[in-house]
Parts: C-alpha cells; sequence; structure tokens
C-alpha cells in the first residue's frame, strides 16, 4: 500500500508561496499521512529564493509536528545547495537545525577553477526562465555546454561523496532550461555523465527523488532523473521517492503519473514513505 506522502515541500519561509500551516492543513484535507519540509538552505549572498531565518523555520516547522501529532508526521528537513568554495559541507546546518533529513541539490554551478565570492560568480540552472540559464552559460562557460554539463555532474558527484545526502534531489536537472537545443539526452556523452551519477548513487546507498515539478510546471517534458535514466536504475535497484517539489499547497497532488510510470516498468523499490536506514 502506498501512502499519500511528500518531502521535497517548500513554503514563504523560502520561494514557497504558502505558510507551513497552510501546506500542513492542505495535506491533512487531502489524506497526506507523512510531509517533510525541505526549504531552499541559507545562503551567504543575496538572493530571492533561500531561508533568511533558518531558527524561526526549524521553530515552526518542529512546533506543528508537536501540534499535529496523530494526525500526519512532520519531518523536519533542508533542500541544501552544494556550492564548492561556498557551500561543501552541510554538517553545520544539519546540527544547527537539528533536522531529520536532507535533500542534496544542485542549482548553482561557479566556473571552472574560480572560488565564487557572491551569486555573480554562479551559472543559475533553475528558476523560471532559461533566458538566464543561457546567459549563465555563455558568461561562465563561453557557450560550452558539454564543459557546463560536465561541471554539473561532477559537483554534484562531490556533494554525494562529501555529504550523502538523504535523499538526492532531481539529479539531472541541467536538462531542464536545455529544451533540447545544446543537446539531447540520448548522447552518448550526456549518458555517460549521468549513469556515472546514478551509479555513485547506488555505491553510496541513497534515496534518489523522482521530481515531478518540471512537467506541471511546463518547464520540462519529463521526470528528474528522466525515464530513460529511470529503466537504467532499475537495474541497480536504487530506492526512490516521489516529491512534488512543492512550492504552494495544490503543489502536493502534481505526482504526474509517477507511481503509475514506475509500477509499469515494474521499478521494484517504490518508497511509499521516508524511514531511518
Amino acid at each position: 500500500m502506498l501512502f499519500r506522502t511528500n518531502f521535497h515541500t517548500h513554503s514563504n519561509y523560502c520561494d514557497g508561496k504558502a505558510s507551513l500551516r497552510e501546506m500542513v492543513d492542505f495535506a491533512v484535507a487531502h489524506g497526506f499521512t507523512v510531509l517533510g519540509f525541505s526549504g531552499h538552505c541559507p545562503l551567504p549572498f543575496e538572493n530571492t529564493f533561500s531561508i533568511t531565518d533558518y531558527e524561526g523555520y526549524c521553530n515552526e516547522v518542529r512546533a506543528l509536528k508537536e501540534e499535529y501529532k496523530g494526525r500526519i508526521d512532520i519531518s523536519l528537513g533542508l533542500e541544501i545547495d552544494y556550492i564548492p568554495g561556498m557551500l561543501e559541507d552541510f554538517t553545520p546546518l544539519i546540527e544547527k537545525g537539528g533536522l531529520e533529513y536532507t535533500i542534496g541539490s544542485v542549482h548553482l554551478i561557479p566556473p571552472q577553477g574560480v572560488v565564487p565570492k557572491d551569486g555573480n560568480d554562479l551559472w543559475m540552472i533553475d528558476g523560471s526562465r532559461y533566458e538566464t540559464y543561457d546567459e549563465g552559460l555563455m558568461k561562465h562557460y563561453g557557450g560550452d555546454i558539454r564543459s557546463g554539463v560536465r561541471a554539473y555532474f561532477h559537483q554534484q558527484n562531490e556533494m554525494l561523496v562529501r555529504n550523502r545526502p538523504t535523499i538526492v534531489g532531481h539529479p539531472d536537472k541541467i536538462a531542464m532550461h536545455n529544451r533540447s537545443r545544446y543537446f539531447k539526452e540520448d548522447e552518448s556523452w550526456y549518458e555517460e555523465l549521468a549513469l556515472e551519477t546514478m551509479s555513485l548513487i547506488h555505491e553510496l546507498d541513497l534515496i534518489c527523488e523522482v521530481n515531478t515539478r518540471g512537467i506541471y510546471k511546463g518547464r520540462h517534458p519529463d521526470f528528474y532523473p528522466s525515464r530513460r535514466l529511470l529503466k537504467a536504475m532499475k537495474q541497480w535497484r536504487i530506492p526512490v521517492l516521489v516529491g512534488t517539489d512543492a512550492h504552494a499547497p495544490d503543489d502536493l497532488l502534481r505526482t504526474e503519473g509517477a507511481f503509475e510510470y514506475l509500477a509499469s516498468i515494474d521499478y521494484p523499490t517504490i518508497l511509499s514513505s521516508y524511514q531511518r536506514r
């Protein structure tokens, strides 16, 4: 039996559109048994998407966890960006917040050999505008998509080895704003990089999320990881957890056929909820 859960959840403490309580109330009303909050971690430069009041966020999640006990299981987590030279060790944030789990993600990539000082030194591969992706690729990698993609996957691999996050977040999100313009996801050089990361997830015994946000936001036609990668991952029996990357209450329901797809390929290790392993 699959229970209705979500561990990739944002709120207005970061770039979400609703309060923690509004997200919880929606989840309870729609029969969720587990809700994990994973706000974007504090970053050492000015931006519009990360948590600024980390203590307030952690305290409120813990208070709601106690208040809603018996109705829904609430977990305190954080989506942590791994940024070489800027945010490399997740331990201080984990210990300061008393976190129950982490989602390790890569959204921001410095140029090779550059120690970033602020957001101007980073290639933002996420966000609502593909123009930002294009501009960053040109500015930081001279338009060389292979070098940029290689840096993305290598940065992700460093994060996995160094921090071993509970859940690996949208591991091939580098393809989102590509829109099949710079490369095709079945090109051998790209597949080799992506599968190297998937193999590492397997070796480290980590959970990989199946992120659905690209589909329901109309930014990408596939899950992260893609259906193509999921078929390859099946041989390694990598445990997967469907996450909607919710930024508003309605987003919690947007699984976009992920469970059905995993069942259709007889994926053997669908996790319905997170348990300490």
